[in-house]
């Protein structure tokens, strides 16, 4: 089972919560945050989305480990703690 976690969108000061069993895509979705979504997941990386801190729980099998660094597919991947995303 997925652990919530929550998102700190850093420009606007805005602290989600994303619960167990709902994907961050969703909840930014629900925030206004232009998501694009494709496939849902985690094979296309349409909805690939840059974080700057954060530990990701990748569950998605499109992004390469160097780019893993810095972006996430919110559709099915998850993070410990807090997520800061830049928005």
């Amino acid at each position: 089972m997925s652990e919530p976690f929550e998102i700190l969108l850093v420009w606007s000061e805005v602290v989600l919560q994303v619960p167990a069993g709902v994907s961050a895509a969703k909840v930014l979705i629900d925030a206004g945050v232009p998501i694009d979504m494709g496939c849902e997941h985690g094979e296309c990386g349409t909805c690939s989305t840059e974080y700057v801190e954060g530990d990701v729980i990748h569950k998605d099998t499109c992004l390469t480990e160097g780019t893993r660094q810095h972006e996430f597919c919110p559709c099915v991947s998850r993070a410990r703690g807090r997520l800061v995303l830049p928005f």
